[in-house]
């Protein structure tokens, strides 16, 4: 009965396009009555004659802009990000230096947990968006089921994610603004000395994007998965179950498509725009040499510490 529901509402979008919002679908004696579904209710056709006041907007944004929005991200940042490889290139550091541990083991270990998440839910989460391209079916459903393990695995790693880097991700009103000012050293191709802590702005950025973002998709997430619940709180502020899918599948897209633009910026960086980047969140290590111009706040900080010394040649 909800998919029928859902599908009634697309239907609904086409045909009050031709009667303009006239003639009503149906009467209310016409609503199936089940007590033991939520959402199967005298108020049923109601809920569907509420249309116009979300319901249009959420069908519209689904049918012409939400893939559409997607596309342009995911083509629109990668193009950029391959015309900066083009032109400015990766940096490269002396990896024969001394190194210093950055990030210990367990570190790593909520870092990669919170990856495979990623991994999982992101580009499912683009299959189900552009589904219709992908003939729907089985593909689709099995990517799905997927995405729902992604997000079980995120709700797991979320905790500790949020409490082993929450002091460290603090914004620094000093550095954050000089690092901004300055791009973060990243279009320029000689190295110059960026202000930044252990995380700069930009690794900042994704931590509470992945933070904030990652908690309004999964409570919109659990929304959309489980449909037949009751609130309170919705009627007292006069919604149905269905106003609150609606706004929790708009949420949803939206927020994902900040999530989905940072997620390949720091792939990116990740990846491409730093030689050896990878290995150091494989290992925990980071050579001095990348710390004293990428994060020259904390490798001042090692520095003054007697951790580090400055006693080694940069050029390889």
């Amino acid at each position: 009965m909800k998919k029928i529901l859902l599908l009634c509402l697309g239907y609904f979008s086409l045909y009050a396009r031709v009667v303009s919002g006239s003639v009503p679908l149906a009467s209310q004696d016409m609503a199936p009555k089940n007590g033991g579904d939520l959402l199967v209710s005298s108020e049923l056709v109601q809920n569907i004659l509420h249309y116009q006041e979300r319901g249009e907007l959420f069908t519209y944004l689904q049918s012409h802009w939400f893939s559409l929005l997607f596309a342009v991200i995911v083509v629109g940042v990668i193009l950029v990000f391959a015309l900066h490889y083009l032109i400015i290139g990766a940096k490269v550091f002396n990896e024969n230096c001394p190194c210093v541990l950055v990030y210990p083991k367990f570190q790593r270990v909520v870092h990669w947990t919170a990856a495979l998440s990623f991994v999982l839910l992101i580009p499912t989460g683009l299959i189900m968006v552009f589904g219709k391209y992908f003939g729907g079916g089985e593909f689709v459903r099995i990517s799905r089921y997927i995405h729902s393990i992604g997000m079980v695995i995120f709700v797991i790693i979320f905790i500790p994610l949020f409490y082993i880097w929450i002091r460290e991700m603090m914004l620094s009103f000093r550095d954050d603004k000089k690092w901004l000012y300055m791009a973060g050293g990243y279009l320029k191709k000689k190295h110059i000395k960026v202000p930044a802590g252990k995380f700069n702005f930009g690794q900042k950025m994704w931590f509470w994007m992945a933070i904030l973002g990652g908690f309004v998709m999964i409570v919109t997430g659990l929304a959309m998965y489980f449909q037949n619940f009751d609130i309170a709180l919705l009627r007292k502020l006069n919604l149905d179950q269905i106003d609150l899918l609606r706004i929790a599948a708009i949420a949803h897209n939206f927020v994902g498509m900040a999530v989905l633009a940072l997620f390949i910026t720091h792939l990116y960086m990740s990846l491409f725009a730093i030689k050896g980047s990878l290995s150091s969140m494989i290992s925990g290590y980071k050579s001095v040499h990348e710390l004293k111009y990428l994060h020259n706040s904390y490798y001042k900080k090692l520095l003054t510490k007697g951790f580090i010394s400055e006693d080694y040649e940069e050029d390889k």
